[in-house]
């Protein structure tokens, strides 16, 4: 007869102590399948998925049910860039979760009937290596720096 595995203070494993949470699906995945050639690596960030291609952040792809209308794939761009991405992407806005007017980041909303043609056409542009996407993050202080 097989030994009982026992847990902490000798009590037994029960199987559902092994269940292992499931990771999170990927939101619109076909444009990590457009940018598949640059090799971009992804992070999670805000409860979303942050794309970085090189050592730029260029995308984050969000799908949540909390403030829906900035689901979508959000651009890092700056202000100076907003007047000419508009002109390719009329439907681009802030992103309003933030709540301000003008923000950095940009979002090209899920719910806009040119979604996909607009997220492919950011993925040709990151593609391309347009100046107007994407941002080299500012480094963070390590812990032990802090700590001085």
């Amino acid at each position: 007869m097989p030994k009982r595995k026992h847990g902490p203070g000798g009590t037994p494993f029960d199987e559902a102590d092994f269940v292992v949470a499931r990771r999170a699906a990927v939101p619109h995945e076909f444009v990590l399948d457009a940018l598949a050639s640059l090799t971009p690596v992804t992070r999670r960030m805000f409860g979303c998925l942050a794309v970085y291609v090189e050592d730029r952040i260029v995308l984050i792809l969000r799908d949540r049910q909390d403030h829906p209308a900035d689901n979508g794939v959000w651009l890092a761009t700056t202000v100076e860039h907003h007047a000419s991405l508009k002109g390719v992407f009329p439907k681009m806005r802030s992103i309003q979760l933030f709540g301000r007017d003008v923000t950095h980041w940009q979002v090209l909303p899920a719910d806009a009937s040119d979604f996909e043609r607009s997220s492919l056409q950011a993925c040709a542009l990151i593609l391309a290596g347009d100046p107007r996407i994407g941002k080299v993050p500012k480094r963070r202080k390590r812990i032990a720096m802090r700590r001085r």
